[in-house]
């Protein structure tokens, strides 16, 4: 008898098989019994008139370890179209307390609190299976399309001796009798790796110690970060943020349909072009189009995010919008200025359905520029001597870009907060499971 998984079972019918899951249901209805299993690949149903074929089952709890045999059949009621007759159950693992919400209904009906308190159970149902299943999905798309562009995969410390970023907001930690800090991202590894393999992206957390509580924050999340040298300017990057993207797309497409399918969720049409806007134009725009001067403003608020991605809809037909030259002042200090505007930076935001999805732009490259930028940012050299010294000996032109995977789910599932998108989201009260 074959050992099967559920999402194998349609290529076995008439055969007898074994399946090993959970008991994710018992129903009975009009004298027959219906007993559903859940893997880890999905469900099957199994249909009996005796319910001694099943007797291990019904003394046991939902979520109880079984193994499952059964001939495989078709049936245009089943779902799936596939059910197993004559089934017989060998209890694996008994229990009998009761999960801390339904996970048999179609629904998890769970406020978010419980969902999160109790995700190292409520993440077997499936339709919060799906979601990180698409999130898996996803990070193969990423790694496909920079692997098919030449780039290579590489893994950089999370442990660091300075902030990157040259802020506050950065974790401290003790490392054996000297201060150490959580890597706010892989950003001057990255760059230094320019200098080694020319293309480079990682796939890994960081950490952010901002004090928000929104639904659009964590204080670890994972990080989708490219960094690619010779390019010609923030366009070049932009070009490959949105084949990256497109990237991710058609692999949902390939490997998420049955996902996107359960969660109700609908792909978005990457443009060949994505549209985009200048910073100071987009406020000129708002200020047009909705009555609010944000002129001066040296950074976008979500509503002003929101606003242009309702307009990139109507005008342009896009999801997506790349609104560039952000001010200088909101800009890490290792970013390149525009020099035909020297207050504006050569970088971008990427906004997926008005929300900033991706930031990006060209770096500095020359060392005796870095020693300028540190100066007019009130920032030792010390601390950054040995990101520095990558650029005393030779680094082309180069720029990158981050995609936080966790946003990128939520805008693509309508998600109401960017916990649920995560396994055991981490913020300002959680630390635990």
């Amino acid at each position: 008898m074959k050992t099967i998984r559920t999402i194998e079972a349609a290529g076995y019918v008439g055969e007898p098989v074994r399946l090993r899951g959970w008991l994710q249901n018992v129903r009975r209805l009009g004298g027959i019994t219906f007993l559903v299993l859940r893997d880890g690949y999905g469900t099957i149903q199994a249909v009996t008139e005796d319910d001694a074929d099943i007797a291990a089952a019904l003394t046991v709890g939902l979520e109880s370890v079984i193994e499952l045999r059964g001939v495989v059949v078709t049936s245009d009621q089943a779902p799936g179209g596939i059910e197993l007759y004559q089934p017989s159950v060998t209890m694996i693992t008994p229990i009998q307390v009761t999960p801390p919400a339904p996970l048999h209904k179609k629904q998890l009906n769970a406020a978010v609190p419980t969902l999160l308190d109790h995700a190292v159970v409520l993440n077997r149902h499936p339709q919060r299976r799906a979601l990180f299943k698409l999130a898996a999905a996803a990070m193969a798309g990423f790694r496909a399309t920079l692997n098919s562009q030449g780039f290579t995969e590489i893994q950089t410390p999370k442990m660091v001796a300075s902030a990157t970023e040259g802020g506050a907001n950065v974790f401290k930690i003790a490392y054996f009798g000297r201060e150490a800090y959580l890597a706010q991202s892989p950003q001057f590894y990255k760059q230094m790796m320019v200098g080694v393999f020319e293309r480079v992206y990682e796939v890994g957390p960081v950490f952010r110690a901002e004090p928000h509580n929104t639904t659009r924050h964590l204080n670890q999340y994972v990080s989708l970060d490219v960094e690619f040298g010779f390019i010609e300017d923030h366009f070049t990057v932009m070009a490959m943020a949105r084949t990256v993207i497109a990237g991710i797309m058609d692999t949902l497409a390939q490997q998420g349909s049955t996902e996107l399918a359960l969660l109700g969720a609908a792909l978005p049409v990457v443009p060949e072009t994505i549209p985009h806007i200048h910073f100071a134009a987009a406020q000129d725009l708002i200020l047009e189009r909705h009555g609010v001067d944000v002129r001066g403003e040296p950074d976008l608020s979500p509503q002003d995010e929101r606003w242009l991605g309702e307009w990139a809809k109507e005008v342009h037909g896009s999801d997506f919008l790349f609104v560039t030259g952000y001010p200088m002042s909101k800009r890490p200090f290792y970013t390149h200025l525009d020099e035909a505007r020297p207050q504006y930076s050569n970088s971008f935001d990427l906004l997926f359905r008005g929300l900033e999805l991706i930031t990006g732009g060209q770096r500095l490259h020359r060392y005796e520029q870095y020693l300028a930028a540190l100066d007019k940012a009130n920032l030792p050299v010390e601390p950054f001597a040995t990101y520095l010294e990558a650029f005393k000996y030779g680094m082309p032109p180069h720029g990158g870009f981050a995609i936080g995977l966790e946003r990128l789910l939520m805008q693509l599932l309508n998600l109401p907060n960017i916990k649920l998108t995560t396994l055991f989201p981490r913020d300002m009260q959680r630390l635990t499971p």
